[in-house]
């Protein structure tokens, strides 16, 4: 199986703009607080937060009442941001060059957030892209997506200049069906011809310089005996 992505851009309406506005909230601040959460549980303990815990953790803060705005919002793109932020600490840990987590901001990082498809929760119809807590948002499709494509993930995001786009990911099956070869060619090196194949055919090239080579010394001959800057030299 493989993966492709499609971006479009979406139409949000005035309500659903303050929808997007939260989930990136959100989306932010979930990664923000489990990775100082993660640090200082590391500097404490030298023990990593994982993902499973600090999901939990997400569960019971929904509950309480300073943090049930959390609710509003997809609560798939909550457990991904904190996926993301498992994997930059793999990445580090396992490669150190690619630098250690660093905090969001709402200035420097673009707004976005990604969700995934489950149980039909995400479709592309007529026009409309359908997400969840959303709803429908006018998509503006210019590409005709294959039907045995299923649909995987969705990441929306917002451009400085505040556009809306919905990168798009479908899963679809990449393999190479296995013919029997009934034909076969073989090519031999030839000094004249550059290659002759296994059936004695050669590629005839045209030969335009060996055919011209004669007229081409004549018409040199001519050029040599005639004077240097006159007309007769400048047309030959």
């Amino acid at each position: 199986m493989a993966n492709r992505a499609y971006k479009f851009r979406i139409y949000p309406n005035d309500e659903q703009k303050i929808l997007f506005a939260k989930t990136f909230g959100c989306v932010r601040m979930v990664y923000n607080h489990w990775l100082d959460r993660k640090i200082r549980q590391y500097e404490e303990n030298k023990i990593n937060v994982t993902y499973t815990i600090c999901a939990k953790e997400m569960a019971a803060m929904k509950k309480t009442e300073e943090y049930r705005f959390l609710k509003e919002v997809d609560s798939i793109a909550l457990q991904q941001s904190l996926r993301h932020l498992d994997t930059a600490f793999q990445n580090f840990f396992k490669q150190p060059k690619t630098g250690f987590p660093r905090f969001k901001s709402k200035k420097r990082n673009k707004n976005s957030y990604s969700t995934v498809c489950i149980n039909g929760n995400i479709t592309i119809f007529n026009g409309y892209l359908k997400l969840p807590k959303i709803g429908q948002v006018r998509l503006k499709q210019h590409r005709i997506i294959p039907e045995e494509y299923r649909l995987k993930s969705v990441t929306v995001s917002q451009t400085s200049s505040g556009k809306y786009y919905a990168s798009i990911v479908f899963e679809y099956e990449d393999q190479v069906q296995e013919k029997e070869l009934q034909k076969f060619l073989g090519l031999d090196f030839s000094m004249h011809e550059l290659y002759r194949d296994s059936n004695g055919k050669e590629p005839a090239y045209p030969r335009y310089y060996r055919n011209a080579e004669k007229k081409l010394a004549r018409e040199q001959r001519k050029l040599s005996k005639m004077q240097k800057g006159s007309n007769n030299r400048n047309k030959q």
